[in-house]
């Protein structure tokens, strides 16, 4: 499975170039992509989002959120944030739901490297 963040799924739906694009593309032919539920959340929040979309999206499985979640999150970016690292908090709350499930996470968004140093964060390259 492979996780994928907002900026490389919005980079899919608008016809983007690019690396994650094209690993976006394949992962949802091949049925291993999966979602951390913040980026759902971010994507179905936008206004003008075609409803076939919503559902195409709706349909790729998410990853859950297991007992001690919460507190994973805070305690990963405190960690990044005492680095003196910018870790905003939906970022953080993508980055642990990967760790969580061990899936690696495609994206666009430079900032996860900081997650990738304090915590083994997967990535996969946008």
């Amino acid at each position: 499975m492979i996780a994928a963040d907002t900026s490389s799924i919005v980079a899919y739906l608008s016809g983007a170039a690019g690396h994650d694009v094209e690993v976006v593309e394949a992962a949802l032919e091949d049925r291993q992509l999966c979602l951390p539920p913040v980026v759902l959340t971010e994507l179905l929040g936008a206004p003008s989002l075609p409803r076939d979309v919503a559902a195409l999206l709706r349909a790729v499985p998410l990853l859950g959120v297991d007992d001690g979640h919460w507190e994973r999150v805070g305690a990963l970016r405190a960690r990044v944030l005492a680095a003196g690292r910018r870790a905003r908090l939906g970022d953080a709350l993508i980055a642990q739901s990967c760790l969580d499930h061990e899936v690696r996470l495609i994206t666009r968004d430079r900032d996860f490297r900081h997650f990738a140093n304090a915590a083994g964060l997967r990535l996969l390259a946008g």
